[in-house]
């Protein structure tokens, strides 16, 4: 499914802004930025206001768009403002190649926990598969989700192998785009320490999340254990919205 004009403008000043680009920290106006981009004032305006809603930019009115000096600070590890809650798209890789090994793919009946969280009946199956995530061949999580089978039952070893979230906005016209995550810590067990190259004595992330389709239904059920390295990451709270 093709990005809105105006999502794919504000990746690309996000990307500007990253590579310092604009160094007096203000955007070009508005009027400049259309004529730049060749688009319409209009989509000049939903990417600005796309930016101002993930912290990104802060609009002081009558002066401009200022770039956020927090945001280009941030060693931000996951990131959640790209077109989908999906790991391929948040982790942040610095330029490094990142890989996912398939541990194991299974079709189960769903624990009580499973069928809170994804709102299943006592006849559904869900599929549960253990995928290793890389940077640079270098292990940083351990990712155990839990999909209904009816919600998408065409899934393989295959398609695990890539972004599924991305697989699904560009094949099945369906967009994960929210996310319920829980975060904390535990010590490490022998298998994260083997997985992720952890000694005894480091601590692992957690990350336990529902994830959603567009239209509110429940996906995926998923826990995430991170390489403590990696379990940093920065928001943006706006109490007006």
């Amino acid at each position: 499914m093709a990005k809105p004009i105006y999502v794919a403008i504000a990746n690309i000043i996000r990307n500007n802004i990253s590579a310092h680009k604009y160094s007096s920290m203000k955007l070009p106006d508005e009027r400049t930025l259309a004529e730049r981009f060749e688009v319409s004032r209009s989509s000049i305006k939903r990417a600005i206001q796309l930016l101002a809603d993930q912290g990104i930019i802060f609009k002081k009115q009558g002066s401009g768009n200022f770039i956020n000096p927090l945001f280009l600070r941030n060693k931000t590890s996951l990131d959640y403002t790209g077109d989908n809650v999906g790991l391929t798209t948040s982790i942040v890789t610095n330029g490094k190649e990142q890989t996912i090994k398939v541990l194991n793919l299974d079709v189960i009946k769903p624990d009580s926990e499973i069928k809170e969280s994804l709102f299943l009946t006592e006849d559904d199956f869900v599929y549960s598969f253990k995928r290793l995530r890389c940077l640079d061949q270098k292990p940083i999580l351990i990712e155990t989700s839990y999909i209904p089978v009816r919600a998408f039952p065409e899934l393989s070893q295959n398609l695990l192998e890539q972004s599924l979230f991305n697989y699904l906005e560009n094949e099945k016209n369906m967009i994960i785009n929210r996310a319920y995550l829980d975060l904390t810590t535990e010590p490490s067990t022998p298998n994260d320490q083997e997985l992720l190259n952890l000694k005894p004595t480091e601590p692992v992330g957690i990350m336990a999340g529902i994830f959603f389709v567009d239209d509110g239904t429940p996906f995926e059920y998923s826990s995430m254990r991170l390489h403590y390295r990696y379990l940093n990451f920065s928001t943006f709270v706006d109490l007006d919205k």
